[in-house]
């Protein structure tokens, strides 16, 4: 299999996280789909080797490996386990990610500091029960009344909103402006008052990965916890999506990567009709179809990844790779799943488990649909016609 060309550094970085993924997660990733729980040891073995500061700067305690390095982070945990990689994701590239890209210094050393050293972890409050898709229109207030913001209103789907120590949250701050000057950050900290979880989503897939309702009853946050500029939230949260696009992109390049490998060493020992099934031209069509798709997954990813790292815009580059890449990985892990026939569809195998978790991936982070939209408004403000949706 074709294996894009890394600089050593990332090459040894790889090597690092698989052998941690293969170890430490792998032997549990089934028992932690089953029993729907939180590897937290895992986790804080993960903050100890540095996992955490991977796209970071060293002067925050970061391994300056940039997105590359974090999509390398994300393809490899993804091939053990997408639960595991889903809660890292969430913390650095949506919370830790959102702190750096638009945090003052303050809040980037009492905060990501203690994010990348795994001493935080952290959650990104978005979505809405009202707003998803249409995230232009929450509706979580934030009014400012002395030396505080007080929140109140609701968020849902909130990756590790149930356990997370500190969480980026957007709130309507003009109801007037709307997302266009309207809506403000906030970091807010799990004990600030008035702050509650709620429920704990009963999933179809990423099931050791908690996504939880949280509600806000006149919490209280401090005036040095807006995270950058008043009412510019909402372009906060879109140049946050633009890069954590990417780390998406990734993990589905590791799922597909993991399931073509195992549909490959299958065809080569399942006999049927007195031969390998891999002499078979439907299989070897397949397989050869799969490789196309990880190619070019792989190629797209590292592309976008790249120049993301350059400081360049890329979100026409990091919503076709979110597009292409989720939609290309449950394609191949299905193709996989057909070539181990029953073995495939049986829970022995973590293909079931696989074909689960992928599925969420073309709704979360903005729906494949959405996608779509963000792409041919790019293309078209190239022309020079702009769309407008809010």
């Amino acid at each position: 299999m074709i294996e894009y060309e890394h600089s050593d550094d990332i090459k040894m970085l790889r090597d690092a996280v698989r052998e941690f993924a293969t170890k430490e997660i792998r032997p549990i990733a089934r028992e932690l789909d089953e029993e729907e729980r939180v590897p937290f040891e895992v986790l804080k073995k993960a903050g100890e080797l540095g996992f955490y500061g991977i796209p970071f700067p060293e002067k925050y305690g970061g391994a300056e490996a940039g997105i590359v390095g974090y999509c390398v982070l994300m393809e490899e945990l993804n091939r053990a386990c997408a639960s595991t990689a889903t809660i890292i994701g969430a913390h650095v590239q949506l919370a830790g990610m959102s702190i750096f890209l638009d945090g003052n210094e303050a809040q980037k050393d009492k905060y990501l500091r203690a994010m990348i050293e795994g001493k935080l972890l952290g959650a990104w409050a978005l979505t809405e029960p009202g707003a998803g898709s249409d995230a232009a229109h929450i509706r979580t207030r934030a009014e400012l009344k002395g030396d505080e913001w007080v929140l109140n209103g609701q968020k849902m789907w909130i990756t590790n909103g149930s356990f997370a120590d500190v969480l980026v949250v957007f709130a309507v701050t003009d109801p007037a402006l709307g997302a266009r000057g309207g809506i403000t950050a906030f970091i807010v900290e799990k004990n600030f008052p008035g702050f509650k979880v709620g429920k704990v989503e009963d999933k179809m897939g990423l099931r050791a990965s908690h996504t939880a309702s949280l509600y806000f009853e006149d919490c209280r946050v401090p005036k040095e916890n807006v995270l950058g500029q008043i009412g510019h939230g909402f372009a906060v949260a879109m140049r946050t999506l633009d890069v954590g696009r990417c780390g998406l992109g990734a993990g589905s390049v590791g799922g597909a990567k993991e399931a073509f490998e195992m549909s490959r060493k299958y065809s080569v020992e399942r006999h049927q009709f007195g031969k390998p099934i891999a002499e078979f031209q439907a299989i070897q069509i397949k397989l050869a179809d799969m490789a196309v798709k990880i190619y070019t997954m792989e190629q797209i990813v590292y592309h976008c990844a790249k120049k993301v790292d350059r400081g360049e815009h890329a979100t026409l580059e990091s919503s076709i790779v979110k597009l292409y890449c989720t939609d290309a990985s449950s394609q191949v892990i299905d193709e996989a799943i057909q070539i181990h026939g029953g073995m495939g569809f049986s829970r022995e195998l973590p293909l079931e488990r696989m074909y689960r978790d992928a599925r969420v991936t073309r709704i979360f982070e903005g729906t494949n649909e959405i996608q779509r939209y963000v792409i041919a408004g790019e293309l078209l403000k190239e022309v020079g016609h702009k769309i407008k949706l809010y």
